[in-house]
C-alpha cells in the first residue's frame, strides 16, 4: 500500500511531516510518498535515519498556504504539493492521500482530481469524537455550510458505514443533530432529513441534542457543515478549557497538588482521550478515493495516526460498500406534519 503525503501543509511542515511519515511507514506496514519541493526535502532527510524504510519522494514546486483562497489557488498552482498529492492518487499510483494544510484546497483538489464516488451528492468531512462510552462519527464537519436533507441522509449512510468498518462498530445507531429530541423541533433541512432518515434502513433513532454527542448516545451524528464546525471548534475548545481549569484550581489548594502524585495516570488517560493527535484525520468521504485531513496544527504523532486512519479506509475498501448503498433507490419519506 501507498499513500501520499502532502509534506508541505499544516502548521509545523515539513519537519514534523517528515518524522510522523517515517513513524508510520514502520508502524501501518506502508509505503510513504513525500510529495514536496525535492530539493528542499532531501536536505532535511539526512538528519533523519531513514535506512529500510519505505519512503519516496515525489517533487511538487509549489504549496498553497494556509490562508489562501482554496479554489483559486489550486488553478494557479497545479503543481502544489496537495494537488500533485491528488493527482497521484487519481492516476494509481497512491491508495490514498493526507494532508494537514489548508482544508479546502484539500477538498478541492480531491475533488478535482478524484471525483465524487457515484450516487454522492456531496462529499463530507467526518470526525471521530470521544464520548463517555467509545466514540462517534459526526458529519459533516465544514466541508457543506448549507445543504438539503438528501446530503444529511447521505452523511448518515457514509458515516455509518465508516463507523462500521474502520471503527469496528456493529449496527451503529444514528442520530439527526437538532435543538430537541421530539420530532417537531428543528427546522426545515431537519424536518426533510428526519423523513429520509426514518424510512431508510439505516439504525436511525430520531434526533439528538449537542450533549448526547459526548455522552455517547449515538456513534453517527449527520448535520450540516456549518452546524459540525462549530460544534467540532466547541468540544476542542471545552477540552482545552477543562483541563486549564483543573490545572489551574489544583494550584489554589496546597493539599490537592499532592493528590497529583496519585492522579498522574488518570490525568495523563484523560488528556489521551481529549487528544485530536491520537485520531490521526478526518476522512472527507464520498470522493472516488481515500483523502484524509488532518488538522493545521498536527504533531508527530497527529501525522503517524492519519496515515493509519488513511491505511485502514484502503483496507476495509470503505468506497465500495458507500457506492453500493448509495446506488440503491432513496428511500421513501412518510409525512409527517411538524408540531409547535
Amino acid at each position: 500500500m501507498r499513500i501520499a503525503l502532502d509534506a508541505m501543509g499544516g502548521d509545523n511542515a515539513p519537519e514534523v511531516n517528515l518524522q510522523g511519515a517515517l513513524e508510520a511507514a514502520e508502524a501501518w506496514d506502508c509505503e510513504i510518498v513525500l510529495v514536496v519541493p525535492k530539493s528542499r526535502l532531501e536536505a532535511d532527510l539526512k538528519h533523519f535515519n531513514t535506512r529500510g524504510l519505505p519512503v519516496t519522494i515525489a517533487d511538487a514546486p509549489d504549496v498553497v498556504g494556509m490562508s489562501e483562497a482554496p479554489v483559486e489557488a489550486c488553478r494557479a498552482k497545479p503543481r502544489s504539493s496537495i494537488m500533485v498529492a491528488a493527482e497521484l492518487h487519481a492516476q494509481g499510483k497512491v491508495d490514498a492521500m493526507v494532508s494537514a494544510g489548508n482544508s479546502g484546497a484539500t477538498m478541492t483538489a480531491a475533488l478535482f482530481h478524484l471525483k465524487r464516488l457515484e450516487g454522492v451528492s456531496r462529499p463530507a468531512i467526518a470526525t471521530v469524537l470521544p464520548t463517555l462510552v467509545g466514540r462517534c462519527v459526526v458529519l459533516d464537519m465544514g466541508a457543506n455550510v448549507d445543504c438539503k436533507p438528501k446530503h444529511l441522509y447521505q452523511f448518515a449512510v457514509m458515516g455509518s458505514i465508516y463507523a462500521q468498518e474502520v471503527l469496528g462498530l456493529p449496527n451503529p445507531r444514528v442520530g439527526l443533530l437538532s435543538i430537541g429530541e421530539e420530532e417537531g423541533k428543528g427546522n426545515e433541512l431537519t424536518f426533510g432529513a428526519h423523513e429520509l432518515l426514518k424510512a431508510s434502513s439505516l439504525n436511525y433513532i430520531g434526533n439528538v441534542e449537542g450533549r448526547d454527542i459526548p455522552f455517547g448516545r449515538v456513534e453517527v451524528t449527520t448535520c450540516d457543515g456549518f452546524v459540525g464546525n462549530v460544534v467540532l471548534k466547541f468540544g476542542e475548545g471545552l477540552a482545552e478549557a477543562v483541563m486549564k481549569l483543573m490545572k489551574d484550581e489544583i494550584k489554589k489548594h496546597p493539599l490537592a497538588i499532592l493528590s497529583t502524585l496519585f492522579l498522574k495516570g488518570v490525568f495523563r488517560d484523560l488528556k489521551k482521550k481529549l487528544d485530536y493527535a491520537e485520531y490521526g484525520g478526518a476522512p472527507l468521504l464520498g470522493v472516488n478515493g481515500v483523502a484524509i485531513i488532518s488538522h493545521g496544527k498536527s504533531n508527530v504523532l497527529a501525522i503517524k495516526n492519519a496515515i493509519g486512519v488513511a491505511a485502514e479506509s484502503v483496507r476495509h475498501d470503505v468506497n465500495q460498500k458507500i457506492r453500493q448503498i448509495l446506488q440503491e433507490p432513496n428511500p421513501e419519506p412518510v409525512k409527517t406534519a411538524p408540531h409547535a
